[in-house]
């Protein structure tokens, strides 16, 4: 690993820490693309966008302010990894929405799709609301790993089938602080783990 990408890990992370998947600079640019796509495609029509608790945070938060429209904000929080680093398939609601879905442009903000499990639930549910439309935008997809087929408009990277951290993404709440999404290596930086 270069000196730069260890120097943009803090001390406390980077022995348990791969080096970028994704670095800090091309998030920064990517969100700010997908803001622009978004921005276009939902001229005249403000969408209300669902954060997926809580990776998908610092994304939501940036990709907000990305978008030049009025938009609203509300977040979501869906159970399906606990403190695991592999999916268990079930899939709970632990946060609910505050707000009525019928009628409104409604843009899913997720930060990673793995298996797609818990989106093709996620999605199910939300149109049983009855929104005018409901899209996805994604920060990150698994190559190779969706067990369900996905359909989805707005996709920020593509990546390796690797656990990752950083950027809202943690393991047992941890990393996600960081500035670049890194593969996750495990305590003492032994073999990369699967799963997001």
């Amino acid at each position: 690993m270069k000196t730069q990408e260890l120097d943009s890990v803090v001390g406390w992370a980077a022995p348990e820490l791969g080096p970028p998947i994704v670095a800090a600079e091309a998030l920064e640019a990517r969100v700010l693309e997908l803001g622009a796509q978004i921005t276009a495609d939902y001229a005249g029509r403000p969408p209300l966008l669902i954060g997926v608790l809580k990776g998908a945070m610092f994304f939501m938060s940036d990709l907000a302010r990305a978008i030049e429209l009025p938009v609203e904000v509300e977040f979501m929080a869906v159970s399906s990894y606990g403190s695991a680093t592999r999916t268990s398939g079930v899939v709970r609601i632990v946060k609910d929405l505050d707000v009525d879905l019928v009628g409104r442009h409604v843009v899913v903000v997720e930060d990673i799709i793995d298996s797609g499990l818990t989106l093709n639930y996620l999605r199910r549910y939300l149109h049983a609301r009855q929104p005018a439309s409901l899209e996805v935008c994604a920060l990150m997809v698994k190559e190779g790993q969706q067990r369900v087929a996905l359909d989805l408009r707005y996709v920020g990277f593509t990546i390796p089938p690797t656990f990752v951290v950083g950027y809202g993404l943690d393991v047992a709440e941890r990393y996600r602080n960081l500035r670049a999404v890194h593969a996750y290596l495990g305590p003492a930086g032994g073999r990369p783990r699967e799963g997001h």
